[in-house]
């Protein structure tokens, strides 16, 4: 007899930490960039940055157990959260948005990878918390690319750095997008 287990996990990362509430965000698209019109959220009263993106990956699953062998049938997504994105208008230019566009590239980026290890697994009945352990590794890796993203660039005030940046990110998501 099979087992079919259903989970859903959302996570909902602001590069100023982890947020409370979850909201519906608008999901990665390939020719899609975001627009100010896009940060909907209200400015933090001793807020430092220029703007602020708000992006994550959700992902849910279904896994169906016979004899130990697993078949997992899954959707992973990233998204940009309006709601929580923010900018200040007299700060911001368009490599500002060019800069937080690419915040929102690398959540595809790293949804990317994630999609990726789960095809590659092969996953016993603890699927649920193997699925877990691949979602946390990815959520760190992915925040540590974030913040040596903002580092490198420093906050895109480094154009040249956010010139490789942006060449790089777009390299790795077609190199993702072809495997």
């Amino acid at each position: 007899m099979g087992k079919i287990i259903s989970i859903g996990c959302f996570l909902f990362l602001s590069f100023l930490g982890f947020a409370q509430e979850i909201e519906e965000g608008i999901p990665w698209e390939e020719h899609k960039r975001l627009s100010w019109a896009d940060f909907k959220g209200k400015i933090p009263p001793a807020a430092v940055p220029a703007a602020t993106t708000a992006s994550g990956i959700s992902y849910t699953y279904s896994a169906n157990l016979l004899h130990h062998e697993v078949k997992l049938d899954f959707e992973v997504n990233a998204y940009f959260y309006p709601n929580e994105s923010w900018y200040k208008p007299e700060q911001c230019t368009d490599n500002t948005l060019r800069h937080e566009q690419l915040h929102f590239d690398i959540a595809e980026l790293f949804a990317r990878k994630m999609r990726n290890r789960l095809h590659r697994t092969s996953f016993s009945d603890d699927v649920k918390e193997e699925v877990r352990k691949i979602y946390k590794d990815i959520l760190n890796a992915l925040k540590d690319y974030q913040d040596q993203y903002d580092w490198e660039t420093n906050f895109s005030r480094n154009l040249e750095k956010q010139m490789e940046w942006n060449h790089k990110i777009e390299e790795a998501l077609q190199q993702e997008w072809e495997e």
